[in-house]
């Protein structure tokens, strides 16, 4: 019920920004679409603490003006190895393991630092990320683990469910029916 209520605040306060009436008609018509849209969400099961996490609220007030920072910071570094003539590109690949132990919790730092000029994740499988850095400085700034802490620190659900506890989905392709064999 919590996540439902934080929704409509959310949406209410979006709706207010986007149209800025005050008109009744416009007002009711307004909050009529907000309830209409809240239980479409709840009929399809859509808000929960994955789709809509406000247990980050509170850690994201600290997190994401350090990553505006760190994204501002690498791309100067980027930006540096350009201007250098690309002397100090010295793109690699490496795997990290996060620390995380949510999914939401493994995708903000998988977003994070392919957000983050000169590094891409490239793959996730389970907690072991593959991670493309394009600088030294970048590369450094992952083995540091401080984003990996940081995102760690904002994982404030410790009651939801884990990685390990999360259903894993199949490939699709294992369901169809073998393809028959061609005859020559």
């Amino acid at each position: 019920m919590l996540h439902a209520f934080s929704l409509a605040v959310i949406l209410s306060g979006i709706w207010w920004v986007l149209s800025g009436l005050t008109l009744a008609l416009i007002l009711g018509l307004g909050a009529g679409s907000i309830v209409f849209i809240i239980w479409i969400c709840h009929r399809m099961d859509a808000i929960d603490h994955e789709t809509h996490p406000i247990h980050l609220a509170i850690g994201s007030l600290t997190y994401f003006p350090w990553l505006a920072w760190e994204i501002v910071l690498a791309n100067i570094d980027v930006a540096i190895a350009i201007l250098k003539n690309g002397s100090s590109v010295r793109p690699r690949l490496m795997h990290i393991k996060a620390s995380q132990v949510s999914e939401v919790g493994l995708v903000t730092y998988a977003n994070s630092i392919t957000l983050t000029p000169g590094t891409v994740t490239l793959d996730v499988e389970g907690q072991d990320f593959l991670i493309h850095s394009l600088t030294e400085g970048s590369y450094d700034g992952l083995l540091t683990g401080e984003m990996d802490q940081k995102v760690t620190a904002l994982e404030l659900d410790k009651g939801y469910p884990m990685i390990t506890q999360q259903p894993v989905m199949k490939d699709s392709s294992e369901d169809a029916p073998p393809k028959p064999e061609r005859e020559t």
